[in-house]
């Protein structure tokens, strides 16, 4: 019940658009069937209801869709380079990066096995990089360094800087923690 208040204002928002009664979003490769009407964010492929605090996340980014997306910028950033990220650093590398690490540290070219589940491709940069359209319209982009004499293994996640016109840093924070715990 934590997030209660935030998912009640998630659904007003929708309905505050006049959003039609049923949506289908696709997150990460999986469809989302948003029900106005029962408040029901459900999963299509596993049919069952969807966590809160995913379903607040599909929830913004379908009242961002119903408003219009922007255009990508094709200019990626950290999550460092946003503004208002006070408070937020610790538990967004907490809960996204160190499980990249942890998982592809020693073996980074096994992320390219994720793009069998989500859709996406292989990019430039570190010493594998894959870019998930985690959302339509959002992309995000992971690279992910091995380990040599002098450093340890390390990953770094880049949104394309119209992220920064869906969704909120809380948002930011919730979708690459969904991403560094699917991947």
């Amino acid at each position: 019940m934590g997030y209660e208040i935030g998912l009640n204002k998630a659904w007003q928002d929708l309905a505050n658009q006049k959003a039609p009664k049923n949506l289908t979003i696709r997150f990460l490769g999986d469809e989302y069937s948003i029900d106005i009407d029962s408040k029901l964010v459900l999963s299509l492929a596993c049919n069952i209801a969807v966590k809160e605090l995913t379903s607040i996340l599909i929830l913004h980014y379908a009242a961002q869709k119903l408003k219009g997306l922007p255009n990508r910028t094709g200019i990626w950033l950290t999550f460092r380079e946003f503004s208002g990220i006070e408070g937020y650093y610790d538990a967004y590398h907490r809960r996204s990066i160190e499980p990249l690490v942890r998982k592809y540290g020693k073996n980074p070219e096994a992320i390219r096995e994720a793009l069998k589940r989500f859709p996406g491709e292989i990019s430039e940069g570190g010493d594998i990089s894959i870019t998930v359209e985690a959302f339509q319209n959002v992309p995000v982009l992971i690279k992910l360094w091995k380990a040599d004499e002098e450093f340890g293994s390390d990953a770094n996640i880049y949104f394309d800087a119209s992220i920064k016109n869906i969704f909120c840093i809380e948002d930011i924070v919730v979708l690459a923690q969904i991403l560094g715990s699917q991947l």
